[in-house]
């Protein structure tokens, strides 16, 4: 198997530093980072520009869509379907983890779609933060809830 190019960048933002990773495929991985550690040196960050920009946009209530390549290298299978159905939640609405899994092909794989999204390797872009709990409860959230309240505030989403 071929080698890829991986570029890294630290990106802050209003929901802290980020680590952003992309192949030539696209946008990869897009992380919580609670350290100070700096990400590889290795390739050109400016490949990382697109996604630093679209999330300050998103952050400004300037952009409701991410209209980025996405490479899917690290998701595959049912947790692969959890996250489609996940993008394509509209900002500012929210689903359950019930309704995800239903749309993913499996309606009674609720659990093991909240355990898709608690390895989506591609926070805010791939919008995990819209899945709740039933009832309405916020559920959980890799970046933990704080992020997630603030992430469904910033889109006046119910929650």
């Amino acid at each position: 198997m071929p080698s890829v190019e991986v570029v890294y960048r630290r990106i802050e933002s209003p929901a802290g530093p980020l680590l952003a990773a992309a192949s030539s495929r696209g946008l990869m991985m897009l992380a919580y980072r609670d350290d100070d550690e700096e990400p590889p040196g290795d390739g050109d960050p400016a490949v990382l520009d697109p996604v630093r920009r679209q999330l300050e946009e998103y952050f400004a209530g300037a952009r409701r869509e991410f209209d980025l390549p996405l490479d899917w290298t690290l998701v595959r299978g049912f947790a692969r379907a959890v996250l489609e159905a996940t993008a394509a939640i509209p900002y500012g609405e929210t689903r359950t983890y019930a309704q995800i899994a239903a749309e993913a092909g499996s309606p009674r794989a609720f659990r093991a779609a909240g355990n898709a999204l608690g390895s989506n390797p591609i926070a805010i872009v791939i919008p995990c933060h819209r899945v709740v709990a039933s009832g309405g409860r916020l559920g959980g959230y890799g970046g933990g809830l704080g992020r997630k309240r603030l992430l469904l505030d910033l889109e006046g989403a119910p929650a």
